[in-house]
């Protein structure tokens, strides 16, 4: 239904320079597919989203609907759009007009529906987001999760082909997220075919049929759900989905400061939750590698990283000059000391020079 290859969007920011928020976009939406689109802040989701319909002009590359290039200067982007309809963060009500109204007015200005036929059908779309007995009142007097609703039920009322979904609930309070999701997966169900945008990972999960996930300017991972979420591929991707928060000291020699580091380390911890015998362990660890199993042949660098998924935390020792693998040369009692008592779940050694132990 929609395919795009090499799309690029340039800013010019304030102080006249450029920026690549978009570089190399490539993917393909077919017709009944709940393409979500995820990653990390400022990678140009919601960009890429309002490139689709050209409410963002694209620097170069290609769009095409249908076998249609909306690209093109000769093309009519009015009829596209109203084929491609969109929900954004902040719903966008006429705030002077009622619910019913709001939902109404394109569909008798645009496809020149009678009164009597949009508002038979602006109530139909009501009652399908549970808010009929909400027609006659103005949208300062709905709470964020029912103007959403609203919003979704205008949409609708162009009877677009697709819909894309700018972070439909991220001006919520949490407590009406839910509400907005229940729609939206009502409409999945229904095979609508859809594309969004949005951190609401586990809805993410439920609801799509495949994923992009976007970093650096380009589709860096995409998949089905269970391939994103429970075997992604790159190294990014990983960290993105098992939010990853990482700590990294390089130390030059054996005369570091080492109470330095431990309060560097204990201020990640506690920042992400990693309190009371956990954090004596990784102490203890960090002690007992650095100060009595680290060769330091060369700069070592420590490296903590923390899943908040899984909340297992690693610390990976790496020297830079190795003379071989550390933990063949270590003997029974050194390596026991780190596994004593429970102080880790494993010892590995991922790389000759690097020591990893999970906590």
């Amino acid at each position: 239904m929609i395919k795009v290859r090499h799309l690029k969007k340039v800013f010019r920011t304030p102080q006249g320079e450029d920026l690549t928020v978009l570089s190399d976009i490539n993917c393909d939406i077919a017709k009944g597919e709940v393409v979500s689109i995820i990653g990390p802040s400022g990678t140009g989701k919601s960009t890429l989203l309002r490139c689709l319909n050209r409410l963002e002009e694209p620097t170069s590359g290609s769009i095409e609907v249908d076998g249609t290039d909306i690209l093109d200067r000769s093309t009519d982007i009015s009829r596209i759009r109203r084929r491609m309809g969109m929900v954004f963060q902040n719903f966008n009500l006429f705030e002077h007009l009622t619910v019913l109204d709001n939902v109404t007015l394109c569909p008798m200005t645009l496809l020149g529906k009678s009164r009597a036929e949009a508002e038979h059908r602006g109530m139909e779309l009501l009652e399908a987001v549970g808010l009929h007995d909400k027609a006659g009142n103005l949208p300062r007097e709905l709470s964020g999760g029912q103007k959403q609703r609203v919003a979704i039920a205008r949409c609708l009322a162009m009877e677009p082909e697709i819909i894309l979904f700018d972070e439909p609930t991220s001006a919520l309070d949490p407590t009406m997220v839910s509400e907005v999701l229940a729609v939206i997966r009502h409409l999945a169900s229904q095979g609508m075919t859809m594309c969004i945008v949005s951190h609401e990972m586990q809805f993410v999960r439920d609801v799509s049929t495949r994923i992009l996930f976007l970093y650096d300017g380009v589709v860096y991972e995409e998949g089905t759900p269970e391939q994103i979420f429970d075997n992604p591929q790159k190294p990014v991707t990983k960290a993105f989905i098992n939010r990853i928060r990482t700590f990294e000291a390089r130390l030059e020699n054996r005369r570091f400061d080492l109470y330095g580091l431990f309060g560097k380390i204990h201020t990640f911890c506690t920042k992400y939750g990693v309190v009371g015998q956990t954090l004596d362990k990784v102490q203890h660890v960090t002690e007992e590698m650095l100060c009595g199993i680290m060769p330091f042949n060369g700069a070592v660098t420590v490296r903590a990283e923390y899943s908040e998924k899984t909340s297992v935390l690693s610390l990976t020792f790496t020297e830079e000059k190795p003379d071989g693998p550390i933990l063949k040369t270590l003997d029974e009692e050194s390596l026991s000391l780190l596994m004593v008592k429970g102080m880790s779940r494993s010892v590995t050694e991922s790389q000759e020079g690097s020591v990893c132990v999970e906590i």
